[in-house]
């Protein structure tokens, strides 16, 4: 029982939409149907305000700590922290409260690795800096971060629950970044802080 009511608890929690509260209060444009299309952080900055997409970003960060945290407090099994982990990345992708429109979970992401182990958020969070100075694309640095998460949580924790976490979310992170796949092939992908 503990693993659905924290699941859903979870998937509750990511279920608000950051991007979308922000832009609202802010008096910016939808992120649903301008610029990207995608309720993120970056498509907040690309619609041009910085203290917006900070926020946006510390919003997504949050929601997928605090279900990590609350599972990890209430009981401490990793099965069950990883229910609640996976349940609030869901969440963002497909908020029951804003018609299943969600972004595509990095920041989410990022935040219940970060509850399960800092030093798992900080090598993350290193590789898509460091990719994202180079090349300028955050969507080929969240790729790069997804897909060497579950070999970073594997080494920093030793535990298969996340390990295993980690994996259906990076293959679940790739997916939704299919768009941007093409797009960096065929050269169209904007940049970090390039407006449309």
């Amino acid at each position: 029982m503990e693993y659905l009511i924290f699941s859903l608890a979870g998937y509750l929690m990511g279920s608000i939409s950051s991007a979308v509260l922000v832009s609202r209060l802010m008096h910016l444009p939808d992120p649903r149907s301008e610029g990207s299309g995608n309720p993120g952080a970056t498509n907040v900055l690309r619609l041009g305000n910085k203290p917006a997409a900070v926020l946006t970003l510390a919003g997504d960060v949050l929601k997928g700590i605090l279900p990590v945290l609350a599972a990890y407090w209430w009981s401490g099994e990793p099965l069950i922290i990883s229910m609640a982990g996976g349940g609030a990345f869901v969440g963002h992708l497909f908020p029951v409260f804003f018609a299943f429109k969600g972004g595509k979970g990095v920041a989410t992401a990022l935040g219940v690795f970060g509850a399960i182990n800092p030093l798992l958020a900080l090598a993350l969070a290193l590789t898509w800096l460091g990719v994202a100075a180079i090349f300028r694309y955050s969507s080929l640095a969240a790729l790069v971060s997804a897909v060497s998460a579950p070999a970073y949580t594997w080494w920093i924790t030793e535990e298969p629950a996340y390990a295993t976490l980690a994996a259906i979310l990076a293959l679940i992170l790739v997916w939704r970044h299919r768009q941007n796949i093409r797009q960096l092939v065929s050269g169209t992908e904007s940049r970090i802080g390039q407006k449309n």
